[in-house]
This record gives C-alpha cells, sequence and structure tokens, in this order.
C-alpha cells in the first residue's frame, strides 16, 4: 500500500524523536509518497531547528543527507487546489500540498501534525493512527 508523509513524520524518524518506533512500525509496508516539496521543508525544518541550538552545522548536514536515503516517491500536486485547501483551513500551503496529495492520489495520510489530521479527515482522508 502507499501512503502520504508529511514532513514531520520524515523529521521525527531522522532526527530519532519518541515517535520514530511508531512510525516505522505503521509504515514498514507501505511505499512512501509526498509532495515534490518535501525535501525543501525538511531543509527548512533542519535550519530552524540548528537555529534553536539543537543541531551543530555537521549534525544538521548529516541529518539531510540521512532523509535523503529514506525511500520515497515524490510526486507533483496541483497547487491552485492546495491554496483553497489553505484558505478554506486558514493554514500553510505547505500543510495543504500534504492534504492535496492524498486526495490526488487517494492516498492515506501519515503526520504528528494533530490539526493537519483533524483537516484530512474533514476532507474525507483516512488518517493512519
Amino acid at each position: 500500500m502507499e501512503i502520504v508523509a508529511d514532513a514531520s513524520v520524515f523529521l521525527a524518524v531522522i532526527l530519532n524523536e519518541s515517535d520514530r518506533d511508531w512510525i516505522i512500525k505503521k509504515t514498514v509496508e507501505d511505499k512512501v509518497v509526498s509532495p515534490e516539496i518535501l525535501p525543501y521543508e525538511i531543509g527548512n525544518a533542519l535550519i530552524t531547528v540548528r537555529k534553536k541550538g539543537r543541531l551543530n552545522e555537521r549534525e544538521c548536514l548529516k541529518a539531510y543527507g540521512i532523509s535523503q536515503k529514506i525511500a520515497v516517491k515524490l510526486v507533483p500536486v496541483t497547487i491552485y487546489d492546495a491554496i483553497k485547501i489553505a484558505v478554506r483551513f486558514s493554514i500553510y500551503a505547505y500543510d495543504a500540498y500534504y492534504l492535496q496529495c492524498c486526495i490526488e492520489n487517494n492516498l492515506p495520510l501519515i503526520s504528528l501534525d494533530k490539526r493537519m489530521c483533524d483537516i484530512a479527515k474533514n476532507l474525507n482522508i483516512k488518517v493512519v493512527e
């Protein structure tokens, strides 16, 4: 089965956060899909973590390298439709891209972002729990 994973999922795995084992258990037999913006969002998030002092430069670059080794199929999404979702729910466009990816590919979502999961359910997107 394929499943859409957002950046929070990737970050939890590569930064060895508390949800890491749960994520691996829930996705081990699935093919992971994400919008094409995923590597950019991971890069941005890693810089944010670095600015907060949690990572040094070497760790930041190593974490990005690890993220690039995770098997994921990057797919385009219809940005116009994603923006409509973002406006409707007052969320960032980046979050809406993952929801739009689920809609366009008829796939479930795995995310650590509770609000995104709630919106996904509102849009009749199956959420991995």
